[in-house]
């Protein structure tokens, strides 16, 4: 896993010099300060699920690229097998996994999320990011607590939410057991997702 951070952090470092992107920039764009930012550039922090959707939206990339370092090739479908989507471990535990990453061109990102049960984050404040566009998530199995700005509710499965991402939002998996659920994020109306 390490590795794979360093290669991701190689490749943002690269593309933002490339590009002539301040770290200043980039950043303010990920909301932290200068000094936090050159520690992801190095490889020395984990990289959020929304700070790999911010700069790759920012370098015009795709997440899939960003994180593989190979672009998308199909136009016309992508199938993926039960298991075989691309894995993306990008927040504390949870686990995503892109289901449309072979796929050029995308409207929206659909991802498998599976959010293991955690009874600090349970019971603790759920930490809350934004992102450009939409979001949709439906609950497959387990039960996740939601907050969305000052609103927070749980959802079991077969449940479903839908919502500004622009606003804070964060969830965590409650009720003593992992929580699988499907998240698509769809793009806004100026094309920007994440």
């Amino acid at each position: 896993m390490e590795d794979k951070i360093i290669e991701i952090a190689e490749r943002i470092r690269g593309l933002r010099e490339d590009f002539g992107i301040s770290v200043a920039e980039m950043a303010q764009l990920v909301e932290v300060s200068q000094d936090e930012y050159i520690c992801y550039e190095e490889g020395k922090r984990d990289f959020s699920f929304t700070f790999l959707y911010k700069v790759a939206n920012r370098l015009g990339l795709d997440i899939s690229e960003l994180v593989t370092g190979s672009s998308p090739t199909l136009s016309v479908y992508t199938h993926v097998k039960k298991g075989k989507g691309l894995s993306i471990e990008r927040r504390k535990g949870f686990k995503y996994y892109s289901l449309a990453y072979l796929f050029k061109n995308r409207n929206a990102e659909p991802f498998l999320v599976e959010a293991p049960y955690d009874e600090a984050a349970d019971k603790g404040e759920i930490l809350q990011r934004s992102h450009d566009g939409q979001e949709f998530d439906y609950i497959l199995s387990g039960s996740l607590k939601v907050k969305i700005d000052d609103n927070e509710f749980i959802m079991e499965a077969g449940d479903s939410v839908y919502y500004d991402a622009s606003h804070r939002h964060g969830m965590v998996a409650t009720n003593g057991e992992t929580c699988l659920f499907l998240a698509v994020v769809i793009k806004d109306q100026n094309g920007r997702m994440g």
